[in-house]
């Protein structure tokens, strides 16, 4: 049974042990650092402090929606200073993914997208070809003619090798009923993430899990996932920053997503917010995901080392 967390807010000593533990700190953005386009307050000073000791710090995202570069533009509007390698998220994951490990075959090295702009400049940084995504010949209703020629495979794309499924805020049948028939010819099934949620506005709004989960249901398919708490995703995160696992710490809000990505990937620690979707009670139960090593009420309650 894991140990009870340490509680580390309002706590100047253990604050400070909680600090000097560690290297690197792999940050969650939604529910963590926001929520939507509102900054938590004493965000940008947190991690300010964490930096000015020498701490490496890493933003490891499972949104989808934006790129490495858009999270830097996002990042840096909000007062953080940050570039292209403090970056890792889900679209990116996904495109080293394709690219480096699974190497889809010449002839079948498409990849058919439900998803937004972010997983299309990801894909396209690593030279992957695909379809679907923002093009608005799939952002319509589904015809009579459509339904025809997918079945018949006329209106599909022989070269489509791998189905790869995130947030879609435009999602709709036409791009399922693709997405289901390219699954039927053999297509590999993927998944930016799985989060059944996304946190927005203070509120919860449908994740990228809850939209891969038709093709699921109808495929009788469960996509590889390609974010957290995906372990293939760690294992690209630690290659690329040659970080110390052990002087490593996850600061999440999803237990399912960041606490358990941390915890099985045997990170030195996890620290749990009380700011996103998960609030304490979760891991208070008996069947809990998973368990953090550490929590505090918010963020910027680091600041509190000082």
């Amino acid at each position: 049974m894991a140990s009870t967390p340490q509680y580390l807010t309002g706590d100047k000593a253990a604050l400070n042990a909680f600090i000097d533990k560690f290297d690197t700190f792999l940050f969650d953005c939604d529910g963590v650092l926001w929520s939507g386009d509102h900054l938590f307050d004493g965000v940008p000073e947190t991690l300010e402090l964490l930096r000015s000791r020498g701490k490496r710090t890493i933003f490891v995202t499972n949104n989808s929606t934006k790129s490495r570069q858009e999270y830097v533009k996002k990042l840096n509007g909000l007062g953080i200073p940050s570039d292209v390698e403090d970056v890792f998220g889900s679209a990116y994951s996904s495109a080293v993914y394709i690219s480096r490990i699974l190497k889809l075959p010449p002839g079948k090295n498409k990849v058919f997208v439900i998803g937004e702009a972010g997983v299309e400049t990801e894909l396209a940084s690593e030279g992957v070809p695909f379809i679907g995504g923002t093009d608005d010949k799939f952002r319509r209703d589904i015809t009579p003619a459509d339904f025809q020629g997918i079945a018949d495979g006329s209106t599909l794309d022989p070269e489509v090798g791998a189905v790869l499924c995130g947030l879609d805020f435009h999602i709709n049948y036409l791009k399922l009923a693709h997405g289901l028939h390219y699954l039927r010819r053999g297509a590999r099934f993927l998944a930016t993430n799985t989060d059944s949620t996304l946190p927005m506005h203070h509120d919860l709004f449908l994740g990228a899990g809850s939209v891969m989960i038709p093709l699921a249901n109808a495929s009788g398919q469960t996509p590889l996932e390609l974010g957290k708490p995906s372990q293939a995703m760690m294992d690209a995160v630690e290659g690329k920053f040659q970080l110390d696992r052990s002087r490593t710490c996850m600061i999440g809000d999803r237990l399912n997503t960041d606490i358990k990505f941390g915890v099985e990937g045997k990170l030195g620690g996890t620290l749990h917010v009380q700011t996103g979707v998960d609030k304490k009670e979760a891991w208070q139960k008996p069947d809990a995901v998973a368990v953090p090593s550490y929590y505090v009420d918010q963020l910027s309650d680091l600041r509190q080392a000082v």
